[in-house]
């Protein structure tokens, strides 16, 4: 399956876009606001929460990372007229900070004077950007304190530092982490970032940090659970959280046996081709789902 799955890797280039679509349509919410909405609505009837992202990264034009600013206000405006239980999340790169730091900052700006009673995750991408994120988080908590978080990834080496960093009460989502980082700044070794994750989670549950505790690994997902039950932590300092259309119904079924609150990461936008087949190249399991869904269709 290994030789199989790296094969359909390196053809996914080849197929056409119509394919790639189709295959993907699981783990996109569509291109349009509309399309996310009615997902998040599902979601919501299901039981779960839900953060919405529009895809892509790296902005370079002015005009482009004003676009995408507005658009997130359209999400936000969208949310309170449906009363959904769904917030956001920003990647910096995508508001700008390829331009330059204060545009990204300053579209950050803009979208949080529309934040009211929901809230801004700031997403985080690879280590090029973690300081220019903690620096834009630290200014926009200036005017949002208990409505803007971000991302720890469990496989930097700065990540406790950073979470000591933070105030008490501060939010965060803490997950393994995706990007290929040099192995003097990251864990490379899975089980070591599995034991990282956890000596993360229990230090932010000792600071009275929010967690999203962000993992489809079952194994630690069922370790969490255990110490959760033992260090009595409240329901009210975590939730769980997934990305949209990975298989998960088991797991989410022990959440919701356990009364846990359950946010679905859900991804959309017009530029599905590219994350699609970074999402795949990332995770070679996803070919496994790729080849059951060519033969379905």
């Amino acid at each position: 399956m290994f030789l199989l799955n790296n094969f359909i890797i390196q053809i996914l280039p080849l197929l056409p876009k119509s394919l790639i679509r189709i295959i993907a349509g699981r783990y996109i919410a569509g291109t349009s606001i509309q399309s996310a909405i009615k997902a998040v609505s599902k979601l919501n009837n299901e039981g779960q929460s839900a953060t919405l992202d529009i895809l892509g990264e790296h902005t370079t034009d002015i005009k482009k990372a004003k676009e995408i600013t507005d658009n997130y206000i359209k999400i936000l405006n969208e949310i309170k007229k449906n009363n959904l239980d769904c917030n956001i999340s920003v990647k910096p790169s995508h508001l700008g900070t390829d331009i330059n730091t204060e545009t990204a900052l300053n579209n950050f700006r803009t979208i949080s004077t529309h934040i009211e009673d929901n809230f801004l995750r700031i997403d985080m991408e690879s280590s090029n950007l973690t300081d220019t994120t903690l620096g834009i988080l630290r200014e926009l908590k200036d005017i949002k304190e208990n409505s803007i978080g971000t991302v720890i990834q469990a496989y930097l080496n700065r990540s406790k530092n950073d979470i000591s960093n933070m105030k008490q009460n501060s939010n965060i989502r803490l997950c393994k982490g995706i990007y290929n980082e040099n192995s003097k700044i990251a864990i490379k070794d899975n089980q070591e970032i599995n034991n990282n994750f956890i000596k993360l989670l229990k230090y932010s549950f000792k600071k009275n940090i929010y967690v999203g505790i962000a993992t489809h690994d079952k194994t630690l997902i069922n370790e969490i659970i255990k110490i959760i039950n033992e260090l009595n932590i409240s329901k009210e300092q975590f939730e769980f959280q997934y990305l949209y259309g990975v298989p998960m119904k088991d797991i989410i079924e022990v959440y919701k046996k356990h009364g846990y609150k359950i946010r679905a990461y859900v991804p959309f936008g017009i530029d599905w081709y590219d994350y699609s087949i970074r999402r795949i190249k990332e995770n070679p399991k996803i070919a496994t789902y790729v080849i059951k869904n060519l033969f379905r269709k």
